[in-house]
C-alpha cells in the first residue's frame, strides 16, 4: 500500500533538498506536486485542498526563520510528516473495555469487505493478549456465513455462538442478544458480533444493523471497509455513519491497494479514527493502526517500531538468550543459528512486508522481481540448510564437493545454489564478528538474510547497539 505515493513524495523531497535557499516559488511547486500525488492516490478532494493549504502556510512560516536550504527542506519534510499523521488520526486509539464485562464489539459494513474474517482476526488479537472472546454469528443472510465464522473460530480456538441455522433462516437480532447473555453466563470478557452486509447501502441493511445495535448496546461499533474501494469507501463510511453510527474504522486488504486514498480520507471526513488494519490473508495479518507510523512509511522512513514489535513476538526468549550468550562468549554465528532465525522470520510475515517497514526500503524492493522478493526463497534456503548434517551446519568449512552435491540433491537445488548460500553465509559470519568487535555490520545478515541480502549495505546504522542477539541488534542498528 502507498507505494505510488511514497515514490512521489520521495521524488518531491529529493528535488527540494537539492536546491539551495528555498523560495516561495519552490514551496508552491512542492505543494502542487503533493496535491497531484494525493489526488492520483484517490484521496478526497476536500481533504487534499485542506492538507495542501496547511502545508503551504506552515512552510512559508518556516522559511522566515531559516537561512540554510537543507534546513528549510528538512523543516518542510517534518511539517508534511506531522500533517500526514494528523490527517490519519493523530494518535492510535484502543478499544474501550467495559467496566462490566463482557465488552461488546459490533462489526458493520458492506458484503465483501471482509467482516467475517476480520472478526476472527480481532478475536485472535485479543485472545493472544489473554482475553476470552466469543464470536457471535449474526450474519444469517449470506449463504455459509455462519459456517465460515465457525471454521475461523475453530482455527484460532475461539468459540462461536450460532444457535440459529444460516442461509437466511433465523432472527439476527435474537441471535445477537442471546450471544450476549451466553457470554455473561459463561464469563467471556469480550463479544465480537459479526453482522450481515449488502452489496450496496440500502434501507434493509441499515435497519438490521441499527436493530442489532439497539439490542446489544455495543461498547464499540467498528465499520469494516475494503481499502481498495477508493472513493467509494469514503461515501460508504459516511452512509453508515449517518444510518447506524460507528466509533472506529477497520481497513481491510491494506496490502493490496497501492494508492491508499481511503486511509487518508475517512478519518478526516468522518472524524472517526482508523483503529485496526488487515494487512494480508492470514489471521495473524492484523495490526493496530498507528497514524504516526503510517505517515512515516508513506514518507519512506519505514516503521522500525512495528518491525521491532513483530521481531519480539517471533523470536522466543530461549532462542534469544542462547544467541546472546553465544554472542557474548565470542562464538561464531552458525548455520544452525541461521536456520532458527529464518524460522522466526517466517512468523513475522512476508519479506515484502518486512522490507516495507525498513527506512529507505524502496531501493531494496527493486532487487526483487516486479518490486517484490521471491517469498519462496526462504523456503528453498531452509531446505538447503536442513539437508546438512549438524556437523556441517556448525562448521561449513567441512563442506567439500561431494558433501555439497549430496546437500543439493537432498534439497532439490543445484550445487551452485548451495555454493551461493555458503559464500554469503561466510560473509555474514564476518559481519557478525564485526558487530561483536564494535564495528559496523553491512546489509541485514543479523536478521537471518545473508542468502538474499544485497552485497552492499542498504541502510547505514545510526547508533551502536547494546543487544547481543544478532537479530535484535540489526533492528536496533536500523533505528
Amino acid at each position: 500500500m502507498f507505494d505510488s505515493l511514497t515514490s512521489r513524495f520521495s521524488t518531491v523531497f529529493t528535488s527540494l533538498r537539492s536546491r539551495g535557499k528555498i523560495s516561495k516559488g519552490d514551496i508552491d511547486a512542492t505543494c502542487a506536486e503533493i496535491r497531484q500525488a494525493l489526488l492520483e492516490s484517490d484521496v478526497a478532494l476536500e481533504v487534499v485542498e485542506s492538507f495542501v493549504a496547511q502545508i503551504a502556510e506552515k512552510s512559508e512560516a518556516a522559511l522566515a526563520t531559516m537561512q540554510s536550504g537543507t534546513n528549510q527542506a528538512n523543516a518542510i519534510f517534518e511539517i508534511v510528516n506531522t500533517s500526514l499523521a494528523e490527517i490519519l488520526g493523530g494518535q492510535a486509539r484502543r478499544v474501550r473495555f467495559s467496566k462490566n464485562p463482557p465488552t461488546v464489539i459490533m462489526l458493520a459494513g458492506l458484503q465483501g469487505a471482509g467482516k467475517t474474517t476480520l472478526a476472527g482476526k480481532l478475536a485472535k488479537f485479543y485472545a493472544d493478549q489473554g482475553n476470552t472472546p466469543l464470536l457471535v454469528a449474526s450474519d444469517l443472510q449470506r449463504p455459509n456465513a455462519v459456517t465460515q465464522l465457525q471454521v475461523v473460530g475453530e482455527s484460532i480456538g475461539v468459540p462461536v455462538f450460532a444457535p440459529e441455522p444460516g442461509n437466511g433462516v433465523g432472527d439476527p437480532v435474537k441471535v445477537a442478544k442471546a450471544g450476549i447473555e451466553f457470554a455473561k453466563a459463561k464469563q467471556y470478557n469480550m463479544v465480537i458480533v459479526d453482522t450481515a452486509g449488502r452489496l450496496g447501502v440500502d434501507a434493509d441493511l441499515m435497519k438490521q444493523a441499527s436493530d442489532i445495535r439497539d439490542a446489544v448496546k455495543p461498547d464499540e461499533i467498528l465499520f469494516v471497509v475494503d481499502a481498495m474501494t477508493g472513493q467509494d469507501a469514503v461515501r460508504t463510511s459516511q452512509a453508515f455513519l449517518d444510518g447506524v453510527g460507528f466509533d472506529g474504522v477497520v481497513l481491510t486488504k491494506l496490502d493490496g491497494d497501492a494508492r491508499g486514498g481511503a486511509a487518508l480520507s475517512i478519518t478526516s471526513l468522518t472524524q472517526r479514527p482508523i483503529m485496526f488494519v488487515s494487512t494480508g490473508e492470514k489471521l495473524a495479518d492484523f495490526d493496530i493502526f498507528y497514524p504516526d507510523r503510517m505517515a512515516s512509511r508513506i514518507l519512506g522512513m519505514g516503521d522500525v517500531a512495528t518491525l521491532a514489535e513483530a521481531a519480539k513476538k517471533a523470536f522466543d526468549g530461549d532462542t534469544s538468550a542462547k544467541l546472546e550468550a553465544k554472542f557474548a562468549s565470542g562464538e561464531d554465528f552458525t548455520l544452525e543459528d541461521f536456520l532458527e532465525q529464518l524460522s522466526a522470520m517466517s512468523k513475522m510475515g512476508s519479506m515484502s512486508k518486512i522490507l516495507g517497514m525498513l527506512p529507505g526500503s524502496g531501493a531494496m524492493k527493486q532487487l526483487g522481481k516486479n518490486g517484490n522478493f521471491d517469498e519462496g526463497e526462504i523456503v528453498r534456503t531452509k531446505a538447503i540448510v536442513q539437508s546438512m548434517t549438524p556437523v556441517e551446519r556448525r562448521d561449513p568449512k567441512v563442506l567439500n564437493g561431494s558433501r555439497r552435491a549430496r546437500i543439493a540433491l537432498g534439497s532439490g537445488r543445484k550445487v551452485s545454489d548451495v555454493n551461493n548460500l555458503v559464500d554469503r553465509f561466510s560473509t555474514a559470519q564476518k559481519m557478525m564478528r564485526q558487530v561483536r568487535n564494535g564495528g559496523m555490520p553491512a546489509g541485514m545478515a543479523g536478521m537471518g538474510m545473508p542468502a538474499m541480502a544485497p552485497s552492499k549495505p542498504a541502510i547505514a546504522p545510526k547508533k551502536k547497539s547494546k543487544s547481543g542477539n544478532p537479530a535484535k541488534r540489526a533492528l536496533e542498528e536500523s533505528q
